[in-house]
């Protein structure tokens, strides 16, 4: 079975959902909120927008498929990188450098930040409506 570009997006916004849920319902159950900005940006970021891009991808599709390849694994990969820099540094969670924290935070942003590039790129690309 060929796994397409929306399947994949979508599947890893369904894992998203199902975490930001978990989190959110953990936070609630604990009584404290030393996770909210890692909930918040795993819901908007990893479920929302994978969620969007999926339909974009299910609408359409993009003529140059390296150019949509690498928009799809810069959003996956920055999206983890995004939501694990952020609870390395808010939550810090292990006796963990703030040197090493910090820079797997930028990274994982910065990653994610090129990925909505490519995506605005691709919107003014050719594109077919998919079949």
């Amino acid at each position: 079975m060929k796994l397409n570009y929306s399947t994949l997006l979508l599947r890893f916004s369904a894992f998203f959902a199902l975490l930001g849920a978990v989190i959110g319902s953990h936070m609630a159950g604990a009584g404290g909120y030393e996770f909210k900005t890692v909930h918040a940006h795993i819901l908007v970021v990893g479920w929302l927008s994978l969620f969007a891009f999926a339909v974009f991808y299910k609408l359409f599709t993009p003529a140059n498929k390296k150019f949509a390849a690498l928009h799809v694994w810069t959003t996956i990969i920055g999206t983890f990188g995004l939501t694990i820099g952020m609870w390395l540094y808010y939550v810090r969670p292990f006796a963990i450098g703030d040197t090493f924290t910090t820079i797997f935070f930028i990274v994982g942003g910065t990653i994610l930040l090129i990925s909505f590039v490519f995506f605005f790129i691709l919107t003014f690309m050719k594109t077919e409506v998919a079949k």
